[in-house]
């Protein structure tokens, strides 16, 4: 039986071996080697080209970022998970890694940093992303070029999603659910794109010191001004709305204006905040006139809240698998029928774009302008 090859990279001896034993406990991991700093790590992926990398942010004589840009400079394929704390000055350098190649990152439980700390955080954090990267098969060895989808590649067949008959709906606001591999697949959808001429809201699955950050990392790459949402904002065309970590983002009517509103209310699909809540929320504010869009990420969070905007009567397109980091909550959307278009990556910023210029343009007509 093959399993997934994880080499794990920390400075601190006790944290390695948590997370060896996090993953040890597993018969579908293998731990390979533990490495203390990226110099160290470097020679190893090499040795022993495992499928996996847990990398730690601050080590001495090379530290994550440095070691990322390394392996990815000399076409190192692996997958690599940063591990990280929760800081504002982490989460910064965090979406640099990410930047430099890194696939995804989890953040230290507290549990680490108390006496006889417990691999089981870590595992619970750990365990679920390795295995979503990795797809487990027990037919065969495990194949990067096979796992580029991470998720495997699907025999389903897609059924789209029908046109409502009769004229276009318009769209008004542009509403966006990612969860793993969000972070590099916003940047290019958002980064490929002008200012809109609507707003756009958006939940990326992401702890509360990181949904900040991030958005901050948006604004300065993207055109669009970018920004973590509060409850009360009233939503402005050519803005992006980042949802809080830790709270979900819901959308209120109101003579003012569309406004945010945050809400601490449970868990949806095991997510705070939930794209599901979201959409849902925004068929309550736009009914059809709206386009929702399912990106990369693991779980279905996203399908309940897509199948409400095509009864609705509104556009929803999903990511393809080929290009998703993770085909869980596009794949989700995708074989249930109810996207109108599966699209690459490198595709979906330019159909939102088209959507919503094809809406602006038909109102125009319809109104009797040029």
């Amino acid at each position: 039986m093959s399993q997934i090859r994880v080499l794990v990279v920390d400075d601190s001896a006790v944290a390695r071996r948590i997370v060896q034993e996090s993953l040890q406990g597993d018969p579908q991991i293998d731990v390979v080697g533990t490495a203390a700093n990226g110099r160290i790590a470097l020679t190893m992926v090499k040795d022993l080209a495992p499928d996996v990398v847990t990398m730690d942010m601050e080590m001495p004589v090379m530290d994550g970022i440095e070691t990322v840009r390394a392996m990815r400079r000399r076409g190192d394929r692996c997958r690599i998970i940063m591990f990280t704390t929760v800081s504002a000055r982490d989460a910064k350098r965090t979406f640099a890694a990410l930047a430099a190649g890194a696939n995804d990152f989890v953040t230290k439980p507290s549990s680490m940093f108390v006496s006889g700390a417990s691999a089981a955080g870590v595992a619970e954090s750990l365990l679920p992303k390795i295995k979503a990267l990795m797809p487990f098969d027990t037919g065969g060895p495990i194949s990067l070029a096979g796992a580029v989808a991470a998720g495997g590649r699907s025999t389903d067949v897609i059924r789209l999603a029908a046109r409502p008959q009769g004229p276009r709906r318009p769209v008004r606001a542009v509403v966006i659910g990612a969860s793993m591999g969000g972070s590099e697949a916003l940047l290019r959808v958002l980064g490929s794109i002008t200012r809109l001429p609507v707003p756009v809201v958006l939940v990326q699955h992401m702890g509360a010191v990181f949904t900040r950050q991030f958005a901050e990392w948006l604004d300065r790459l993207c055109e669009s001004i970018v920004l973590e949402a509060t409850g009360g904002q009233v939503l402005q065309p050519g803005h992006v709305y980042v949802a809080p970590g830790g709270h979900h983002l819901e959308l209120r009517a109101t003579a003012g204006g569309v406004r945010t509103v945050l809400q601490e209310g449970p868990l949806v699909n095991s997510c705070r905040p939930s794209v599901d809540t979201l959409f849902r929320s925004a068929v309550g504010v736009y009914g059809g006139d709206l386009l929702a869009v399912v990106l990369t990420g693991m779980g279905s969070d996203g399908l309940a809240g897509a199948g409400v905007v095509i009864a609705a009567g509104g556009t929803v397109l999903a990511q393809d698998e080929a290009s998703s980091l993770v085909w869980g909550m596009p794949g989700a959307v995708a074989k249930a029928g109810l996207a109108h278009e599966v699209l690459s990556l490198d595709k979906i910023g330019g159909a939102i774009a088209a959507e919503v210029r094809r809406s602006t343009r038909d109102s125009a007509s319809a109104a009797g302008g040029p």
